[in-house]
């Protein structure tokens, strides 16, 4: 008995000193890991395999207690070079927009261009239009306000100096659920949240739609409100100017939203007499109202008289309608370079919705992402491997591994539409935003600027990244990198990390 027990307590001794020495070798093997890319990634080592390399990468402190699925492919043949955890469905935030984003160039190709069309009821009688007129949207996510002050000008032309009778918006093109069914509340005001319509209309180039830019500039002295502005000028949106002017030197911190379910926009904080603007893109109630106010401002500057009384209206037009003017969008394989580059969200639920529309005639998220699921079948994606919630990765319960990802990557190559779908993702480093896109500040290092192309993404607690980088022996790779439930962040330099380690690896 008493040897069993001096047995038991040299083999706890051996134990405690086993344990009290492992943090002193870990910390002699390993570098300390820090939120610094340079820092995360381990020396330069011939003898090094990228596969340990990247296993050091991913023990990061900051990944304890979350979910890290990494998949690296050879981008030629599809052989798996890396695998951590790539069979576990997690949530891809904007990575989804590569689902999104292939099975939209599969079901309407690159050449595909978005209409809005004039229409009225009425016959022309000189200068008289005698009847309504509708403004129907059919999904286009580039329309400007320059493009209506062009319809007015068409109309214009044709001689029309009065409209007797209403202006309408038709939107009928989709249906009447402007969110995806998992959005949160507190998005709907802010522009990576905007009601998807078929008739919207945004106020710059980069196409943010159904949004206006709301801008603030500080009075002329303290005390004053400051003035505010919008972009388009519209009369469907109220200011609730609550903000103040203070002297120099003091605070700037500026408030911008939208009340739920109005177009007040509500603008609190103060901003110092000196100071710059401050601009907010704010999703607007009912872009479709927006842009008929848009349009018929356009009109009376054009001198065409409006003498409808029934206000800014949704309605569908007949069918027996007459075409006064006709805008196309640019094609699809342009539409995707602020699509992607940019990470629109809006973009990418018209494009699920405009999917279903095709396909089933039915522009809703259920029939897109019907449409979505069959389509991406057919490149390799099993339908009961993913969950589709919507299309721009803003719902949080959207599901797909990282090795999902890579099969996507990989057989993509092989479509037609792949030169169209490869340009439009960011490429590190490139300063120009619509080139580098969402990686135009990451990755600038001469190994990964413009090498890695790839698909940015990140919610709350949610953090991807996948694409393609070449490796520096001409090896061309597929990566997915899914980054799911931290809390310490920022964990960008983790995904860096481990894409300058498969630009710099030896294959």
């Amino acid at each position: 008995m008493l040897k069993k027990q001096k047995g038991k307590q040299l083999l706890l001794f051996a134990l405690l000193v086993a344990v009290a020495y492992l943090p002193i070798a870990y910390e002699q093997t390993i570098p300390a890991l820090t939120a610094s890319a340079a820092l995360i990634t381990p020396p330069a080592n011939a003898s090094v395999t990228l596969s340990k390399k990247l296993d050091v990468i991913l023990a990061d402190p900051k990944l304890q207690g979350g979910i890290t699925g990494v998949s690296v492919r050879n981008a030629t043949t599809g052989e798996s070079i890396y695998s951590h955890m790539s069979d576990i469905r997690l949530r891809p935030a904007s990575n989804m927009k590569l689902l999104t984003g292939a099975a939209a160039l599969d079901v309407l190709g690159p050449d595909y261009r978005f209409e809005t069309e004039v229409a009225t009821t009425g016959k022309q009688k000189g200068s008289t239009l005698q009847g309504d007129v509708y403004l129907v949207g059919k999904g286009d996510p580039t329309l400007l306000q320059s493009d209506l002050v062009k319809f007015a000008d068409q109309l214009k032309q044709q001689g029309i100096k009065t409209i007797k009778g209403n202006l309408f918006a038709d939107d009928s093109w989709y249906d009447d659920d402007r969110y995806s069914q998992d959005l949160n509340w507190s998005d709907e005001f802010n522009y990576v949240g905007a009601q998807v319509s078929a008739l919207t209309l945004s106020p710059n180039e980069d196409y943010d739609t159904g949004t206006v830019i709301v801008e603030v500039k500080p009075g002329a002295k303290a005390g004053e409100l400051p003035s505010v502005s919008l972009s388009p000028k519209t009369e469907t949106s109220v200011i609730v100017n609550e903000a103040t002017t203070v002297g120099k030197g003091g605070e700037k911190k500026i408030s911008i939203h939208r009340e739920h379910g109005t177009n007040r926009i509500i603008v609190e904080g103060s901003i110092p007499v000196d100071a710059s603007s401050s601009r907010s893109w704010t999703a607007v109630w009912q872009p479709s109202e927006l842009v008929l106010d848009v349009f018929r401002s356009a009109l009376q500057k054009e001198g065409i008289q409006v003498t409808g009384k029934k206000g800014l209206q949704r309605a569908i037009a007949p069918e027996n309608v007459k075409i006064l003017a006709t805008k196309k969008s640019m094609p699809l394989n342009e539409i995707y370079i602020p699509f992607m580059k940019l990470s629109n969200n809006g973009h990418a639920e018209m494009l699920v919705k405009e999917m279903g529309r095709v396909k089933k005639g039915e522009g809703s998220w259920n029939a897109g992402l019907a449409v979505m699921s069959e389509t991406l079948a057919g490149l390799g994606i099993a339908k009961d491997t993913v969950l589709l919630r919507d299309g721009s990765g803003m719902s949080h319960k959207n599901l797909v591994s990282s090795e999902t990802l890579t099969t996507l990557l990989v057989r993509a190559q092989e479509e037609s539409w792949y030169p169209a779908f490869r340009e439009s993702l960011p490429l590190a480093g490139e300063a120009d935003r619509m080139v580098g896109g969402t990686l135009r500040n990451r990755l600038k290092e001469e190994s990964t600027k413009g090498n890695v192309a790839a698909k940015t993404g990140s919610i709350t607690g949610v953090s991807t990244l996948s694409g393609y980088v070449t490796t520096k022996k001409g090896t061309p790779l597929a990566f997915s990198i899914m980054i799911n439930n931290y809390i310490t962040g920022p964990v960008t330099p983790i995904e860096d990390a481990i894409a300058t380690a498969l630009a710099e690896a030896d294959l």
